[in-house]
């Protein structure tokens, strides 16, 4: 490689090394909000399981169209990426659990939020109900009313044996687990199973733990059916806000740590091309100055 090349492959790692630190930067503003949103959702989300969780054990149990089990139907899978690449593994590690999904449950439509879960359902030719993109990063319950509205309109023409939402479940900023929720119909284990998940590996949020096996009876009044005709359709709603929230948190952490590598291995790949640069021109200075001496002595 001559000089010229290697001293603009330089020059064009310095820009992309800057760019990436860049990215590193804003990512890491971005993911910090994020954590703290999600940290912050998940008492509220914790609260609002429990209930569910009780109502589940009372006498009179949870008698309500969602929450009968069904054999028959097809699935109904809502997967939860982002609109934005360059973070990762943390949207094919999502549509990987996504291709399991479709391995075992046969026919599977889906609702898709971000671009790559869209694109994704395109490729693999599913039927698509609906998709939602650019989400913002400040989640709002109001974000996800449409959605959880069209999963429940969707379970409701009995179609569909059960709805299951795909996301990245928050660990740490260096850890992040796709999972698989079922969130239609609603049933006590998935809802403990969803409330131990619900949990930070470590930071000031880590001591923020839900009982779910806390038993304290309900007296519901004026009944149980039009409690949870009530209360059931929220907390799908719930489960979907929190889905994103994670989804969200998860995916600024991963983008942080993948500009972050970006950045360090273009360091490392100016500081080799500058050794090669160096050992190059040193190699043709010697040359020319054998030359010079060669030329020198022969005119002697």
């Amino acid at each position: 490689m001559a000089l010229k090349q290697i001293k603009n492959k330089i020059i064009a790692t310095k820009k992309t090394g800057q760019v990436t630190k860049a990215m590193e930067s804003v990512s890491a503003v971005k993911m910090r909000k994020s954590q703290e949103r999600a940290f912050l959702g998940r008492p509220y989300v914790h609260a609002a399981l429990r209930i569910l969780g009780r109502l589940a054990k009372a006498d009179h149990g949870m008698k309500h169209p969602l929450t009968t089990v069904r054999t028959e139907g097809s699935t109904l899978a809502v997967i939860v990426t982002s609109d934005k690449g360059l973070a990762g593994s943390v949207n094919s590690a999502v549509l990987k659990q996504a291709e399991v999904i479709f391995r075992e449950n046969g026919i599977t439509d889906v609702v898709a939020v971000g671009r790559k879960a869209v694109e994704f359902t395109v490729r693999e030719k599913k039927t698509l109900l609906a998709s939602y993109t650019n989400i913002s990063d400040g989640v709002t319950v109001e974000d996800v009313y449409d959605m959880s509205s069209k999963a429940l309109e969707a379970f409701a023409t009995g179609n569909y044996k059960k709805v299951v939402v795909i996301y990245q479940n928050f660990i740490s900023t260096f850890e992040q687990i796709p999972v698989v929720r079922q969130v239609l119909p609603v049933v006590a284990d998935e809802i403990n199973d969803l409330m131990r998940g619900i949990k930070p590996k470590t930071g000031k949020f880590s001591s923020d733990r839900a009982e779910a096996d806390v038993f304290a009876p309900y007296k519901v009044e004026p009944s149980p059916e039009e409690v949870l005709s009530t209360l059931l359709p929220q907390l799908v709603q719930i489960m979907f806000y929190h889905a994103l929230l994670e989804s969200k948190a998860s995916e600024h952490s991963a983008r942080m740590v993948a500009m972050k590598n970006a950045t360090d291995k273009s360091k490392e790949m100016i500081k080799a091309l500058t050794i090669k640069f160096n050992n190059q021109r040193q190699a043709a200075i010697t040359a020319e100055v054998s030359e010079i001496t060669a030329g020198v002595e022969s005119m002697k």
